[in-house]
């Protein structure tokens, strides 16, 4: 049986000459988001304002690595390595104080030793497609400046993109402190936080170690904890009864819905960000209101309207009478945002206006379009959250429809149509959910459609790489075609992916041969098939149009 070592280790010893970190191969590239490197600066800056000796986890790595040797091969945890290198890189070269761009550089980089007989490396080496520019441009003093000018289009690969977009959100963050604040930070990051460092000589042990990990399993969960709580302060008489009711209310959502819904029930009423695990918050800002006898409350007040609200939303089956189709149709719209966050105020509108669709057709119509808002503008966890936390606020404080937080100002108004208005295609995330709104816009009804192709694409009209002599090449000056490939005008809908050499056809033989061979019609590909031309003119018209209708829709 291989060795297996398991201790909490501060991060001033992770990066020290006791690791020499390499990222194998075989491994998935560096792929956090600029979502995630700024909530874990915020997470630090959190810890930080505490202003206590209280020590900040950041989870665990596991790695194959001998007792004794330094090398170390990294099975799990390379995301927050490689992000805590361009933190602490990034600080570096912020610092004037050479004592501090020295202690920083050793943490980032082995200086070397003769008497130890240490060779001068980076502490970290990542896969060997990255490892070099990561070197060049995070690792070496001074080197984070130079990488913020590069233009990301002309990076070889997303990984380098992700470094690159992580260290500018870093760098914009960390430039707006003072050096004391940065010292600070970086004291924190030194001695207060730690990783779990699992370790084992053997790959298929640390394979097995990484697998019941991150395995679900059926091990007690939160949920579990509080039932236990709850029904066992309910009378024998009654306990059988509650627990049923309980036990109901999980199966209807199933156990990872069921969990999630007490992240969002413990949100509606502290209306403010999770600071501390569940099972710590949900006790003292949620159970502790249903103490002395109040069980039973809890069960049929809180956890079972709920529980029912919840599932009205995810399968969009709300019914109560004229109104409630429109209600189901954003229910389906925000179900295609990335993210959950909003969820605790649709739960809140839910459980206190069910009976008035027309409410409720009004306020989530403004949920939808504050949500789509901020996933537009690419807000980030924090300060999302803070914002649904404010509109909780003024909703239990009776504000209802006219509550503040709705209300976009005129620089995220702005900020919105700017990014409608620029390469749409590049921004991954949102131009799928960006194009079906618009879908829904320029048909005829306004219908919601539930479309059930496998697979919706979005899709150039003008080809991002015409073929060579091709009427393309006539129609659009390469200025133009830089201005317009990835525009909203140029961009359609298709129910699957064609091939790249259809996707290169001339207008009209691209139109009967590509165009219209998909599954599925949509109202926004359909209108291309109904010009004559596709020229810089017809793009300028069709982008006026299409922005046009997405400022009157979400009031921009």
């Amino acid at each position: 049986m291989p060795q297996l070592e398991a201790r909490e280790v501060p991060l001033h010893k992770v990066f020290c000459s006791d690791y020499d970190f390499r990222i194998p191969d075989y491994q998935r590239p560096y792929a956090w988001e600029t979502e995630q490197a700024e909530q874990l600066l915020t997470d630090l800056e959190e810890a930080l304002s505490r202003g206590t000796d209280e020590p900040y986890f950041l989870g665990s790595v596991v790695l194959v690595k001998d007792s004794g040797a330094a090398e170390a091969e990294v099975i799990d945890g390379q995301q927050r390595l490689t992000t805590l290198t361009i933190l602490l890189a990034v600080l570096r070269d912020l610092a004037d104080n050479p004592d501090v761009v020295n202690d920083l550089t050793a943490l980032i980089a082995e200086p070397g030793s003769t008497v130890l007989g240490l060779q001068a490396k980076p502490r970290l080496t990542l896969r060997p497609r990255d490892a070099d520019f990561f070197r060049r441009h995070i690792q070496t003093p001074g080197s984070t400046a130079g990488l913020m000018g590069l233009n990301p289009h002309t990076l070889k690969t997303d990984s380098q993109r992700a470094l690159q977009a992580n260290a500018n959100a870093l760098h914009t963050t960390l430039a707006g402190w003072t050096d004391t604040q940065r010292l600070a930070l970086c004291r924190v990051l030194s001695v207060q936080t730690f990783l779990v460092v699992v370790s084992t000589p053997d790959l298929d042990s640390a394979h097995r170690i990484f697998s019941v990990m991150n395995s679900r399993g059926l091990d007690l969960s939160p949920a579990d904890i509080f039932k236990a709580r709850v029904i066992g302060e309910i009378d024998d008489d009654a306990s059988e009864i509650y627990a049923a009711r309980w036990e109901d209310a999980e199966e209807a959502l199933g156990r990872n819905d069921f969990s999630d819904l007490f992240q969002h029930i413990r949100m509606v009423f502290a209306r403010e960000r999770a600071r501390q695990e569940l099972l710590k918050e949900f006790q003292t800002q949620v159970l502790s209101h249903y103490q002395q006898g109040r069980a039973k409350e809890f069960v049929d007040e809180v956890l079972v309207p709920y529980a029912e609200a919840f599932a009205t939303i995810r399968d969009q089956r709300y019914q109560a009478g004229a109104g409630s189709e429109t209600v189901n149709h954003w229910f389906r719209r925000l179900l295609q945002l990335d993210n959950s966050d909003w969820w605790p105020a649709a739960l809140w509108a839910l459980r206190h206006h069910g009976g008035d669709p027309r409410w409720l057709g009004e306020y989530f119509g403004s949920l939808e379009r504050l949500a789509a808002s901020m996933f537009i503008r690419r807000v980030y966890t924090t300060p999302r959250v803070q914002r649904f936390a404010e509109l909780l606020k003024e909703l239990t404080n009776g504000m209802g429809l006219r509550a503040p937080s709705f209300q976009l100002t005129g620089d995220e108004r702005a900020e919105t149509l700017r990014r409608l208005d620029g390469d749409v295609y590049h921004e991954t995330k949102t131009r799928r959910y960006i194009l079906l709104r618009l879908n829904e816009l320029v048909s005829e009804d306004g219908v919601v459609t539930t479309y059930h192709a496998p697979r919706i694409t979005v899709e150039h009209v003008l080809p991002q790489f015409p073929r060579f002599g091709s009427r393309w090449a006539t129609d659009f000056t390469l200025t133009e075609r830089h201005e317009w490939t990835h525009r909203l005008a140029n961009l359609v809908l298709l129910s699957d992916r064609k091939n790249a050499q259809a996707q290169n056809f001339d207008f009209a033989v691209k139109k009967e041969k590509y165009l219209k061979r998909g599954v599925v019609t949509f109202p926004l590909t359909t209108q291309v098939l109904g010009h004559s031309t596709w020229n810089p003119q017809d793009l300028e018209r069709r982008q006026t149009e299409l922005l046009g209708l997405l400022a009157k829709e979400w009031r921009l």
